[in-house]
């Protein structure tokens, strides 16, 4: 699969998490990040997808240590959650 293809599966399926907290989450840092993503980044997005959305939130807002396995920067930038707009607000 090319990249474009991948990234726009990629994206669909940050958007559809099926839990709008996570939607917003997940889908916000697709759209913040992947413009500048590697192939190994790309890698560790897809496969990061396949966790579930209590966990992402718990490793993204602190209550639950990040797993080894997802520590580094895409995690860092996870948790930064400036990427995310409160629709509230708009």
């Amino acid at each position: 699969m090319d990249r474009d293809a991948r990234l726009k599966r990629l994206r669909f399926r940050a958007w559809h998490r099926g839990v709008r907290e996570a939607d917003m989450l997940v889908g916000g840092y697709f759209d913040r990040w992947h413009g500048a993503w590697s192939d190994a980044e790309i890698d560790w997005f897809e496969d990061f997808l396949e966790e579930q959305d209590v966990d992402i939130l718990a490793w993204a807002i602190g209550t639950v240590a990040v797993p080894a396995r997802w520590q580094g920067e895409m995690m860092t930038r996870l948790q930064r959650l400036d990427y995310i707009t409160n629709p509230r607000h708009l």
